[in-house]
């Protein structure tokens, strides 16, 4: 058998990056002990833990060439790998669903910060019905479940290091609440430089020039932080059989219990081990990922896998009809059998950035979902659209305030003065991204239960109960300002133009 020339170039080249990839990771280990040894005794402890996660990411990542996902391979999943939420319901609940609960732990994503809504600290801690935090609704949650059932089903917040310090100062006023508060945090990953590839940091230090030089590694993480925590092994031992895991920033996810008792009455052997909780897919949610067959396992697929020629695909309604939610049920024991053999398979998500010297990085994350494919027995469970309630901006925060929504027990659910079930479409413009800014546009929240679209642009503020029905489009330009009155209802009408309303 004779070699070409393109044979032995392609041979050259492929041993050339061989070399130059264990170069980048070598680089990366003297780098990572360097940072380590300014650290303290206890935290080159916690941090040499983190590392190790980080190092195993890495080596990945410069593995990885191309997208991770074949096109041509992708299926939709089998008609049964994804089951109708009224199918589960129809099986009705048991005389004694408290012991079902009792094995059960409720896990909220809490590692982001408000700054996307003008606010500082922990996302968690923003108000978001009659004084409520994301945090306070949860706690409601929960211990009206264990006071209902008589059951003890914990809460367990993933933390970051940008949110811990400030959660665990709230946590005391929930002391006498009925429910146990558990927290862990999130590894810290260093940021690395997109040309060099190796870390900005100069020492383990998280201010001054150190300030950018961290990150928490996307939800994925939870996986091994929970296991690292010892968390995993203390609930375990308490009985804890299932984690409910969602973001804390969804509204609307709440424990269900026929999707808890359909996990709990699974024979022994084809013991579900995953359920990702998917609902159809609008035009609003057309970035979302969704659930793909691929070499025979459900998997997860992102938008940033998709490769660029067939992102409209992905993108299209008709095709992939479903997304993930984010709210996921998972085996405890599987997680820790996944974690003892290093058999958690998460696909890299490398998001740029770009810090404010103009420094051009590059954090490595993955997402919870993505372990499907990892888990025993693994479903999709098709929601109704009421179990996915983010509170992402402040258009989403004004739908969430008002009378669409009636609060019980710290679960919001949608009026029944509403006589259709879908959430009005609104975009509320730049004046409003600030919480404190939208809050002062409004005396009052606007009646918007006859509501279907509304798009508000410039500077505008409304008075007191105003009600907004069909269509409503307000936009002011540049330089105008418009005052929507006391009492005012508009019903399909578009306002542009200058309307000052004066206090005399």
């Amino acid at each position: 058998m004779s070699l070409t020339v393109a044979d032995l170039t392609r041979g050259a080249m492929t041993e050339f990056q061989e070399k130059l990839r264990q170069q980048h990771e070598e680089s990366m280990h003297r780098e990572l002990e360097a940072l380590l040894n300014t650290a303290n005794k206890t935290e080159a402890e916690i941090s040499r833990k983190d590392f190790d996660g980080f190092k195993k990411l890495f080596h990945r990542f410069l593995q990885v060439k191309g997208p991770s996902v074949e096109w041509p391979k992708i299926n939709r999943p089998p008609e049964d790998s994804i089951q109708p939420y009224e199918k589960i319901r129809a099986k009705g609940l048991p005389d004694n669903i408290t012991a079902s609960l009792n094995k059960l732990a409720v896990v909220k994503l809490n590692g982001g910060l408000g700054t996307s809504m003008g606010c500082k600290g922990p996302k968690s801690l923003i108000s978001v019905r009659n004084e409520n935090t994301f945090l306070d609704l949860t706690v409601q949650q929960i211990e009206h479940l264990n006071k209902t059932f008589n059951a003890d089903v914990p809460l367990v917040l993933m933390n970051s290091f940008n949110t811990d310090d400030d959660t665990k100062k709230i946590l005391q006023k929930y002391k006498h609440h009925r429910v146990n508060i558990h927290t862990f945090n999130q590894s810290r990953y260093p940021r690395i430089n997109k040309e060099s590839l190796l870390p900005i940091a100069k020492n383990m230090g998280m201010s001054g020039e150190n300030a950018e030089a961290w990150y928490p590694p996307g939800h994925g993480d939870v996986y091994a932080s929970f296991f690292n925590s010892g968390l995993l092994d203390k609930l375990i031992a308490e009985g804890k059989e299932y984690i409910f895991v969602s973001n804390i920033d969804n509204l609307g996810a709440t424990v269900d219990l026929f999707i808890l008792h359909h996990l709990m009455s699974q024979p022994a052997d084809r013991r579900c081990e995953f359920i990702m909780e998917v609902t159809d897919k609008t035009r609003a949610d057309v970035k979302g990922g969704t659930l793909i067959q691929y070499e025979d396992h459900l998997r997860l697929l992102e938008i940033a896998q998709v490769p660029k020629a067939h992102v409209d695909e992905f993108k299209s309604v008709t095709k992939f009809k479903i997304f993930n939610t984010n709210n996921l049920w998972i085996s405890l024991p599987a997680i820790k059998r996944l974690q003892d053999k290093n058999a958690m398979d998460l696909e890299i998500i490398v998001n740029p950035k770009t810090l404010d010297g103009g420094l051009n990085v590059i954090q490595l994350e993955t997402a919870v979902g993505a372990a499907i494919k990892s888990f025993n027995n693994a479903m999709g469970v098709n929601v109704p659209r009421s179990r996915f309630l983010p509170v992402k901006t402040s258009s989403d925060l004004l739908l969430v305030m008002s009378n669409l929504y009636s609060l019980d027990a710290g679960s919001l659910t949608m009026s029944k003065k509403r006589e259709f079930p879908t959430t009005p479409h609104v975009k509320l413009g730049s004046s409003f991204t600030k919480v404190q800014e939208f809050l002062a546009r409004f005396e009052s929240i606007p009646d918007m239960l006859e509501l279907d679209h509304l798009t508000v642009s410039g500077d505008v503020t409304f008075g007191k109960n105003v009600s907004l029905k069909g269509t409503v489009i307000i936009i002011a330009n540049h330089g105008d300002r418009i005052d929507i009155p006391a009492g005012a209802m508009l019903e399909n009408k578009i306002v542009s133009g200058n309307l000052r309303i004066l206090d005399h």
